[in-house]
């Protein structure tokens, strides 16, 4: 189950963060490039002092302990967030019964 699980995140090239039960830490932001046999194929960043660190790990499945993956991000603080009348002409959902709202003014 877990093979395939992967294998589709595999193919929707989505970030992931997987975490090593041998290992016990997690690898952030990786992106899962292959599966072959029991080895999955992630790449990932990591930043050191001054410098990003590309790395490309193989894993073995039986591995990895959990697989997470961000469905969404809200920013923090004083920021206001978008509301239809700040969204572009092209981009409004139009009302599909315009008759109908005549009837309510």
């Amino acid at each position: 189950m877990l093979h395939r699980k992967i294998y589709q995140l595999c193919c929707d090239g989505r970030e992931v963060w997987i975490f090593l039960r041998d290992q016990q830490r997690w690898i952030e932001r990786a992106r899962i490039l292959d599966i072959e046999g029991d080895l999955v194929t992630v790449r990932y960043e990591t930043e050191e002092d001054d410098e990003i660190c590309s790395w490309e790990e193989m894993i073995r499945l039986e591995s990895i302990g959990s697989v997470m993956q961000r469905l969404a991000t809200v920013p923090r603080g004083d920021v206001e967030p978008l509301v239809s009348d700040d969204c572009p002409e092209a981009e409004r959902i139009r009302n599909r019964h315009p008759e109908s709202n005549a009837d309510q003014g």
